[in-house]
This record gives C-alpha cells, structure tokens and sequence, in this order.
C-alpha cells in the first residue's frame, strides 16, 4: 500500500528557472499537451462509458437482458462512478495526474473486455460497477490539471475546449461503436472501446504532466499574472484537507450540486435511452439513430467552447446568465425531440439545439461553476461533491427509465411496442428544475 501511494503521489517541488524565456516554452509545450490528453484523451476513453446504451436493443431482442435489468446494470456504473468522483476528486488534489488518469483508463479498458464475455446480471452490473468506479478518475483528473496549468481568467475557455472531450465522447459512440456493433454484434461493442481505451492510457502516460512546481516552474497564477485577490499562505501540511472541507460550507455548492444532478438525469436519459427510442418510436435504424445522436455532440462541441467565450468574454466570467441562455435552448430542443413532426429537418434542428445547451450545462454546472465558487487548490474535491450529486442522478434516472420504459413495453404478435410518454416528461421536468435552481445562484460571488 505504501508503494502504491508513492507511486500515485505527486513529485517534489523543484528549484524555479531562472530563465524566463525558458519558462515561457516549458509552459506554452505542456498546456499544449496537457489539453491534448486530457481532452483527446478522455474523450475517447468515454467509449468505455457509453458501450452498453448501443447494445441495448440488441440485448433485449436476443433475450439476454430485459429493460429493467439494462437499467439495473447501467445504474452500477453511475452509483460506483458517482461515489468514486467523490472520494477520487479529494485524493486528485493529492496526486500526480499522469499515474492517476492513466491507471484510470487501463482498468476501465479491462472492465469492458469482461463485459464482452458476460450475459449474467450478477456479473454485468459488477463489471459495469468496476468499471465506473475507475470512469470516475477521468474529470478530477482533467480538472485538477487545469487549475494547475491554467489561470483563472483563461480557465472558462479552456474548461469549454475541455468540455468538447464528453461531445467527442458520445460521437465516437454513437457512430463507431454503434456501426461496430451493427457489423459484429454486441460483444464487441464492449471489446473496441476496449481496445481505443488500452491506446489512451499508453498515450496519456507520456502527455500529462506533474504540477508546474515540480518541473522548476512558478504557480500558473504567478506565471500569468491573475490573481482574483491576494493569495494567503499555505502554512500548515492539513491546509488542502482543511480547505476541502471548508466547501461543505458554502451553500452554493449544494444547490449547484442538485442543479447539476437534474441536467444529468436527462443528460444520461439520451445517452443511454436516446437510440432505443429513436429506433422504436421514430422509426430509425441502429445506425440512423446514432448518427442523429451524432448531430447532438457535433453541435455539443460548439456548444462546450461556445460556453466558455461567451460566460467569459461577454459576461466577465460569470456564468448564471449564460446557464439561462444555453439552458433554454436545451429545453426547447427536447420539446422538438420529443413532441415535434418526425421529418429529418425538424429533428436535426431539435437535436442541434439540444446539443448546444446540454453540453454548455454539463460544461458550467458539472464543473466549471464549482471551480468558481471554490478555493482553486481544491478543485478536485469540488469536482468530486457536484460529481457525486451528478451521477447519483443519472443513476437514479437509469433504473426509473429502465422501469418506465419497461412498464409501457407491450408485446403483440412477437413485436415489441413501447410507450416512451411517462420517461419523456420525467427527463424533460428535470432539465426544468435544474435551470431553475441554476439561475437561483445569479448573485454567487467567485473566489480565487
């Protein structure tokens, strides 16, 4: 055990260069590379996430697993994943980033090959646990290195391009793993994020890098010049636990904390529901569905990047008008989703719109708010409380989807015909509540 913290523990503060034209290239080099990994990186490591919301159907129509069950399993990733973002968003403020995601991604891989073997309830929900429990590394990770490389007044737009990683993410899933699935069946729909996730580690390993201190670097802070206002001194070794319990204190965090756990149950709702429906209620093949669903994380893209200009440039870093803004345009896409005319256009449109508001959400409310409201040298562990929130209900979405949907599901003359009503209006009063209690935080102040 204690090889293995050592192992995981970041490295010794090294002397400062003197040299600040050499300072300046170490620093422009590893951002570079940083942004790569940890955006690159974690996006396609979400393959490993999202593998079991495109063999759904073909698991229920082969008889291996009914809805309920799917929404049994699929809810251990999003339970494990919620308490490991916890506990592994504290111990990121504690440890060295290149070990910590790399380590992460090459267990999950492994998860997912077993998956490929499984046709057990037992064994798939406590695979698809392991495997969201090691998941749950990936955002500390991306977080907590960016506080470290990233200064305050940049942080929203890089957190946007960073953001860009879950719409990468979803892409790749619903058009590659969705058209691997459909050429090879269900197995290796677990066995080539698999194999994309094995790639990631190896790449990721050699990318990130420790904090600036220990490659004879000032703070980013320093470096940039942008501080919010006058940094106070680290005095004692406990400071970094004691400030991570001082979060527990602010009361923004909490009502962020279930702003963001509502966006996430509809969030995951299309993620892990969005083909079945497509394909049973509108009509789409496998892989019609997954390229609409493509269209989402395209336009999620901008979305993510969008975001961070706009809550940066235009609004001074401050982000509840801009979760007003994206958040209605959100709305306004499930209702053409769900209630709008089944033409192509129409959709598109409603997926584009949806697509545009989700992902700058996810963006603020799964993370970028919280490193607002918080101390910075903590932002692992406020990733870590939103997580926890957030997944607990895309958990809780999981099994009450899977039970409704099961509910409506009706078999007549060996056809199945399912009634999607009660889960649309469950996703959509979600997404309603969540903007709420996000805009309820308009006068929240930063901190540095």
């Amino acid at each position: 055990m204690t090889a293995l913290l050592k192992f995981f523990a970041p490295g010794a503060d090294a002397p400062l260069l003197g040299d600040q034209g050499a300072i300046d290239t170490l620093y422009k080099r590893h951002r570079f590379r940083i942004m790569v990994a940890i955006t690159l990186g974690y996006g396609l490591s979400y393959t490993c996430r999202l593998a079991l919301g495109m063999v759904k159907k073909p698991l229920i129509d082969a008889g291996v697993f009914s809805p309920t069950e799917l929404g049994l399993i699929g809810s251990a990733l999003f339970y494990t994943y919620a308490f490991g973002k916890l506990t592994n968003g504290f111990l990121a403020d504690h440890a060295n980033m290149k070990r910590f995601f790399a380590f992460s991604v090459l267990i999950s891989a492994i998860a997912n090959i077993g998956m490929g073997f499984s046709t057990t309830v037992a064994l798939s929900a406590a695979l698809w646990g392991l495997n969201g429990w090691f998941q749950s590394f990936g955002a500390p990770a991306g977080v907590v290195s960016m506080t470290q490389w990233f200064s305050n007044r940049e942080r929203g737009r890089y957190y946007g391009i960073w953001s860009t990683a879950h719409s990468i993410g979803e892409g790749l899933t619903f058009v590659a793993v969705g058209g691997v699935v459909g050429a090879l069946g269900w197995r290796y729909g677990f066995w080539a994020p698999a194999f994309v996730g094995v790639l990631v580690a190896i790449g990721s390993y050699f990318l990130i890098q420790d904090r600036p201190r220990t490659l004879g670097l000032p703070t980013v802070a320093d470096w940039r010049n942008d501080h919010w206002q006058a940094e106070k001194p680290k005095s004692a070794a406990g400071s970094t636990f004691k400030t991570q319990l001082q979060i527990l204190k602010i009361p923004a965090v909490w009502a962020l904390a279930l702003s963001s756990a509502l966006i996430y149950v509809t969030r995951y709702a299309i993620n892990s529901w969005g083909v079945l429906y497509l394909q049973e209620a509108r009509g789409y093949s496998l892989a019609q569905a997954g390229g609409m669903l493509m269209i989402s994380t395209l336009a999620g893209i901008f979305g993510a990047i969008g975001y961070g200009f706009i809550s940066d440039k235009l609004f001074n870093a401050r982000r509840p008008p801009a979760n007003l803004l994206f958040g209605l345009m959100e709305l306004a896409g499930l209702g053409i989703i769900f209630y709008g005319p089944n033409t192509y256009p129409v959709l598109i449109a409603g997926m584009i719109l949806f697509g545009l508001g989700m992902t700058a959400l996810v963006t603020s409310l799964g993370g970028l708010f919280a490193t607002d409201i918080c101390p910075k040298r903590v932002a692992g562990a406020a990733m870590g409380l939103i997580g926890v929130f957030s997944y607990l209900g895309a958990a809780i979405q999981e099994q009450i989807s899977g039970a409704l949907i099961d509910k409506g599901m009706r078999v007549i003359d060996d056809v199945r015909h399912y009634d999607f009503g009660p889960a649309i209006l469950f996703w959509i009063g979600a997404s309603a509540l969540s903007l709420t209690l996000a805009t309820s935080l308009w006068r929240t102040k930063l901190r540095d």
